[in-house]
């Protein structure tokens, strides 16, 4: 009542509106929450539609410990990071379910001063002795020669694809030149409009049980820090909840299991039989 004085007296929402709505953002959460705060209640709050990608108990139940084979072909999902980003690889077999990831810094800073200066502390060390990260180059990583340490997870494996965000389209594609990579590449925006495909079709392939990861500190601190922006229009467009939160591996991860997701659902091609007339 002390944001919203005319309500007794009929002049803007009315209190039983009012109530209605604030028992419905209690109930929602989330951005209903921070919305009818903001707007009914005038609390200094940011305005601004951020959701977490998944939950901590949604990702957890992805996490395995008997991991499903390495069968079918594998969609390889890049994200690539500058001299403070990580870069980061995500493996996932559409046909099992399983998915892996691979997160590289630069050799300068060392991961213990990185950590320290992104507010998590010895967690990157953690993940190099876990065998989840790993440093490659001196002030940025050299895309070629990563890409060759990505492609020697996965030899003599077929791929179905390699999918990248379209904004570093010609860095990507000469180091794949340089590298002598053959295999299909698919470029997606990090915008509304393939973001917020990707993001839904990721979500739904976790709610459903097709993704299946071993515990990974890694995955685990980026999804963490990973939420959604939405648009008038509820388009999903995947960024950080922190300025100094690391995503890489959770958006390298989003790019292969959405691609995966659209391969499985393509109806299977078959051969049409020849017919001699």
């Amino acid at each position: 009542m002390l944001a919203n004085p005319g309500a007794k007296a009929g002049i803007g929402s009315s209190v039983e509106w009012l109530e209605a709505q604030a028992r419905r953002a209690i109930a929602r959460g989330g951005s209903a929450l921070t919305t009818f705060r903001l707007y009914n209640r005038n609390e200094r709050v940011s305005g601004e539609t951020r959701d977490m990608l998944l939950s901590t108990d949604e990702w957890l139940n992805c996490e395995c410990a008997d991991l499903p084979p390495r069968q079918g072909q594998v969609v390889i999902g890049i994200d690539l990071g500058g001299s403070a980003s990580m870069t980061a690889a995500a493996f996932y077999w559409p046909a099992t379910g399983r998915l892996e990831c691979l997160g590289t810094f630069p050799g300068k800073p060392g991961l213990l001063d990185r950590g320290q200066a992104d507010g998590v502390g010895g967690r990157y060390v953690e993940m190099r002795d876990r065998g989840e990260l790993s440093t490659l180059g001196d002030a940025t990583v050299p895309v070629a020669p990563w890409l060759g340490e990505v492609m020697k997870r996965v030899a003599g494996l077929p791929i179905a694809a390699i999918v990248a965000d379209r904004y570093k389209q010609s860095e990507l594609g000469e180091a794949i030149d340089r590298a002598g990579i053959r295999a299909p590449i698919v470029w997606r925006g990090q915008g509304f409009r393939d973001g917020g495909e990707d993001c839904e079709r990721f979500r739904r392939a976790c709610f459903d049980g097709k993704v299946k990861a071993a515990p990974s500190l890694l995955l685990r601190s980026a999804f963490a820090d990973a939420v959604t922006l939405r648009d008038p229009a509820n388009n999903l467009k995947l960024a950080k909840a922190r300025s100094n939160g690391r995503i890489d591996a959770a958006a390298a991860t989003v790019l292969a299991v959405a691609e995966g997701a659209r391969i499985a659902g393509r109806p299977a091609k078959q051969a049409r039989q020849a017919l001699w007339i």
